[in-house]
């Protein structure tokens, strides 16, 4: 079956970075679009960044110039490198892949950015 494993969460100060990964496995990796999407308290999930299987990015507006998503598919595993990090993104961050009609997403790992 399907499994996502994000991890690298953490609580940071503002300015700073952190790196998250997800694992991935029951998926053709190479083949599949990546989305990280992200949660916070009282607040609807949105879409924050998405890689091709061609290696083509796409990232929100809120996160455009200080946030990186790339893949390893080599390792199944997709990053998101957190650049200058704003208390506004605190939230859980999550994977997602779709295969066929169905979404699958990780458990999420915390972002604590303190200001």
């Amino acid at each position: 079956q399907v499994q996502l494993v994000e991890s690298g969460g953490g609580l940071v100060q503002a300015g700073g970075s952190l790196r998250l990964s997800c694992a991935a496995s029951g998926i053709i990796f190479a083949s599949k679009a990546m989305g990280w999407y992200r949660q916070a308290p009282g607040k609807q999930r949105e879409w924050v960044a998405t890689i091709t299987s061609a290696y083509l990015t796409n990232y929100a507006d809120s996160v455009k110039g200080r946030f990186t998503i790339s893949r390893d598919n080599a390792k199944n595993t997709v990053y998101l490198q957190m650049n200058s990090l704003k208390p506004e993104d605190t939230a859980v961050y999550y994977c997602k892949v779709q295969r066929g009609w169905a979404d699958y997403w990780g458990q999420g790992t915390q972002v604590t950015v303190s200001s």
